[in-house]
C-alpha cells in the first residue's frame, strides 16, 4: 500500500447521525434491538436447518447459507454503528476501516450471487418439477454455493485492496455509519475516476446482473402459478413470491443506487438512509419472509423444541 509513503490519515472519523444529536439516543436503542432480532432470527434457522435432517435440501441450505451471510454482514456493520450512535464521533484506525469495508463487500457481493442462485433454485422447483432433482442436484447446488462465496471474496478483494491504495492526506472525517466504499473514497486525495468506472462496471455485473435474472425467473414463476388449478394454492403463491421480491428489491435497488456512482450527488443524509436500508432491513426481513411464512420450517422448529421438550422431562 501507498499508505506509508504518501498518506498522513492513519484513523478515520465516523460521524454517524452526529448532525441530529436529538435522535442518537432513539435510534441506538431500535438499532439494538434490530441488531438483536436479526441475530436471533438467523441463528435459529441456522440451527434448525442443520440439525433437522428433512430440510437438508437445495432449498433450505441455500437459506441457510443467506442466514450465515446476514449474520456475518449484521456482525461488521452493527456493533460499530451502535459505537458510532453512542458518541458524538467515533474514531476507527486505518486497519480497523478497511477490515470493515473488505467483510461488508464480501458478505455482500456473496448476497447478491445467492439471492440469485435460491431464484433459479425456486424457478426450477415451480416451472419444471419433474426434472427439478436433475436440474438442482448436489454438483450444480455446490458449484453454486461456491461460486457464491468465491465471488463474493473476489470482489472484496479487489475493490478494498484498490481503495485503499489511494494517498489519504487531507481531512479525514467519513459522513456515514460504516467504512463503506463510497463515503471513504471521497476522502481520497487522488484521481479516482479508473476506479468510478469500475466500480459502475462491476455493479452492473455484481448487482444488476443477478436483480434482472431474478426478475425473469419471478416472472416465469408468475405464469406458472397463473396456471395452477387451486386458487389456495395461486394465493399463497403470489404471497410468497410478492414478499420474496420485496426484500430482494430493497436489497439490490439501496445498493445500486449507492454503489454505481460512488460519487454520486446524493446527500450524505440519503446515502446513510439508503445504507441502512441493505444493511439493517434486509437482514432483519430475511427470516421473517423465507422462514416464519413456510411452514415447513415452522413444523421443523416445533418438532425440535418438542424433542428438547421430551428430553428434559426425561431427565427430570
Amino acid at each position: 500500500m501507498k499508505r506509508q509513503n504518501q498518506s498522513s490519515v492513519v484513523e478515520f472519523i465516523l460521524l454517524g447521525f452526529s448532525n441530529f444529536p436529538e435522535l442518537q439516543r432513539q435510534l441506538f436503542q431500535v438499532f439494538l434491538v434490530t441488531y438483536l432480532v436479526t441475530l436471533i432470527g438467523n441463528a435459529i434457522i441456522i440451527v434448525v436447518i442443520s440439525l433437522e435432517q428433512s430440510l437438508h435440501v437445495p432449498m433450505y441450505l441455500f437459506l441457510l447459507n443467506l442466514s450465515v451471510v446476514e449474520v456475518g454482514f449484521s456482525a461488521v456493520i452493527m456493533p460499530e454503528m451502535l459505537v458510532v450512535l453512542s458518541n458524538e464521533k467515533t474514531m476507527i484506525t486505518f486497519t480497523g476501516c478497511f477490515s470493515q469495508m473488505y467483510f461488508i463487500l464480501l458478505f455482500g457481493g456473496t448476497e447478491c450471487f445467492l439471492l440469485g442462485a435460491m431464484a433459479y433454485d425456486r424457478f426450477a422447483a415451480i416451472c419444471h418439477p419433474l426434472s427439478y432433482a436433475m436440474i438442482m442436484n448436489r454438483r450444480v447446488f455446490m458449484k453454486l454455493i461456491v461460486f457464491s462465496w468465491i465471488s463474493g471474496i473476489i470482489v472484496a478483494t479487489v475493490q478494498t485492496t484498490w481503495v485503499f491504495s489511494f494517498p489519504f492526506c487531507g481531512n479525514n472525517e467519513i459522513n456515514h455509519l460504516s467504512c463503506e466504499t463510497p463515503p471513504v473514497l471521497e476522502l481520497a486525495c487522488a484521481d479516482t475516476y479508473s476506479f468510478e468506472i469500475y466500480a459502475f462496471t462491476g455493479t452492473i455485473l455484481i448487482v444488476m446482473v443477478p436483480f434482472v435474472l431474478i426478475l425473469l425467473s419471478y416472472i416465469r414463476i408468475l405464469f406458472a402459478i397463473l396456471k395452477m388449478p387451486s386458487t389456495t394454492g395461486r394465493q399463497k403463491a403470489f404471497s410468497t413470491c410478492a414478499s420474496h421480491l420485496t426484500s430482494v428489491t430493497l436489497f439490490y435497488g439501496t445498493a445500486s443506487m449507492t454503489y454505481l456512482q460512488p460519487k454520486s450527488g446524493y446527500s450524505p443524509e440519503t446515502k446513510k438512509l439508503m445504507s441502512l436500508a441493505y444493511s439493517l432491513l434486509t437482514p432483519l426481513l430475511n427470516p421473517l419472509i423465507y422462514s416464519l411464512r413456510n411452514s415447513e420450517m415452522k413444523s421443523a422448529l416445533m418438532k425440535l423444541w418438542q424433542r428438547k421438550v421430551d428430553l428434559h422431562t426425561f431427565f427430570n
